[in-house]
């Protein structure tokens, strides 16, 4: 007789909102974790990130209030108390973890898991910090064990914690380096060179694609980078890092940039290159389970293939972001339960969100994807400087650009830059989510004055309608 309905391996925000999911739905329910509840994203990832740019955030605030009229002698900041905020944030944020779980009756199971040959699932041996082992069966079995960062050994890119840090590294400093080169623009890496920028750091980006923010709309990623190199931000696209040699306390960087060498010296390296999924020692060679690139395969509603077994989130793929997990861990868990059988996963409606400052957010494809996939389009666009609200705010820099499907004004992308445009794309996202054409969002009715009028005006820009520029 099985032990639970369901056994999550990974408390990430993919495991436990999938396990309390899974007891609403009447399933007796185990999560097992080998660290801390709430996974990379609460405890060093999402959360305690965006408590450190809020902290730069404040100071950049008070550093530019002359042109607010206020009077601020001499802004600083205490390096300690920034990061002892962030730590105590997710330290909060893991007990709330810890809390649903209990009120949601799931038990919970510290330690590293591996998977056995069973009958109807898979079989967890959990290990626990004292080296011994317990066995439990499920019905279901659902991986959410999450991701890491990305290095190359072979070149040098590899952190050591001291001179060559990953996102856990840079989220604790004992002091800020007074030169820092981050390796690789996106999300993570932009979010690391803007706080730093702030905190004073001179900072080089590398980045070895053609633009910065790569994934996003090439005018939005080129705009950003406009905004960046005014604060202060260096950068080097279409440039690769051949190796990183340490001394005893800085990093020299060998980059080749258009076919040219060139050496960058910093006292700190961020590697920012991507993640690899956590695949290894869970034992999925022996039950035959499909792994690519260090991601496992899965269909839309976290099948893997071998009977009873799931996974959902990092481990499974791009796009890496917490909100993904999170939905996949409740398709798959209805799907289970027999609840939701008809309605996949679907990648395309994921938001995208840099916590930059300035920000940048987007869903769906960008202008060049939506042509390539044979669409007739039509293009809006809206400026901050046109916003009444983003002027008020002192925050006149930005652009909101939607791309409708000229025939059937579908909305197919939608694409911003500037000031808190990571709390507007969720409208976006709902009107894709609600196949909402150009003629609904046109007659929506807007509050005044907000930041969330530019979405409406580049909804009309697309159909020749824009009112205020």
């Amino acid at each position: 007789m099985a032990d639970y309905d369901l056994i999550v391996v990974g408390s990430g925000p993919g495991g436990y909102v999938a396990a309390i999911r899974a007891s609403q739905l009447g399933m007796k329910t185990a999560i097992v974790e080998r660290e801390n509840l709430g996974g990379i994203c609460l405890n060093w990832g999402c959360i305690p990130t965006k408590a450190l740019l809020r902290s730069a955030e404040v100071l950049h605030y008070a550093n530019n209030a002359k042109q607010f009229g206020l009077k601020i002698d001499k802004a600083d900041f205490d390096l300690e108390g920034v990061v002892k905020r962030s730590r105590d944030i997710a330290k909060q944020l893991s007990s709330g973890v810890s809390h649903l779980m209990k009120k949601n009756k799931i038990d919970v199971i510290m330690g590293e898991a591996t998977l056995k040959k069973g009958k109807e699932a898979p079989g967890v041996s959990v290990k626990d910090k004292d080296g011994k082992a317990k066995d439990y069966q499920a019905k279901h079995v659902l991986l959410a064990t999450g991701a890491r960062a990305r290095s190359i050994p072979q070149a040098g890119l590899e952190p050591d914690g001291e001179l060559i840090w990953t996102y856990r590294e840079a989220m604790v400093p004992k002091s800020t380096p007074k030169k820092l080169l981050v390796i690789g623009s996106g999300a993570i890496g932009i979010e690391f060179a803007s706080f730093y920028n702030e905190l004073g750091s001179d900072v080089t980006v590398v980045e070895a694609m053609d633009r910065i923010l790569p994934v996003e709309d090439e005018e939005i990623s080129g705009l950003a980078r406009k905004q960046f190199e005014k604060q202060g931000l260096k950068f080097h696209t279409g440039a690769q890092v051949k190796s990183l040699k340490k001394g005893k306390n800085d990093v020299t960087a060998e980059v080749s940039v258009g076919g040219k060498s060139e050496t960058i010296k910093a006292d700190r390296v961020i590697l920012a290159i991507g993640i690899v999924g956590n695949v290894e020692n869970l034992g999925l060679e022996d039950l035959g389970v499909k792994v690519e690139k260090t991601h496992v395969k899965v269909d839309g509603f976290g099948r893997t293939g071998v009977q009873g077994l799931y996974a959902i989130g990092d481990l499974t793929g791009p796009p890496w972001l917490a909100h993904k997990a999170s939905h996949e861990g409740v398709i798959c868990v209805e799907g289970i339960a027999g609840e939701n059988t008809s309605h996949p996963f679907d990648a395309s409606n994921v938001p995208g969100c840099t916590y930059s400052h300035p920000q940048i957010a987007s869903v769906g494809l960008t202008e060049a994807q939506a042509k390539e996939a044979g669409h007739k389009v039509k293009v809006g666009k809206f400026p901050f400087i046109g916003n009444g609200k983003a002027i008020a705010l002192g925050a006149s820099d930005g652009l909101v650009k939607t791309v409708f499907d000229a025939e059937t004004g579908e909305l197919l992308g939608a694409h911003m830059v500037g000031a808190e445009v990571t709390e507007l794309i969720q409208g976006y996202v709902i009107a894709r989510e609600g196949e909402l054409t150009e003629a609904e969002l046109m007659n929506t009715i807007f509050p005044h004055p907000t930041l969330s009028e530019m979405m409406h005006e580049s909804v009309l820009s697309a159909y020749g309608r824009v009112l205020h520029i």
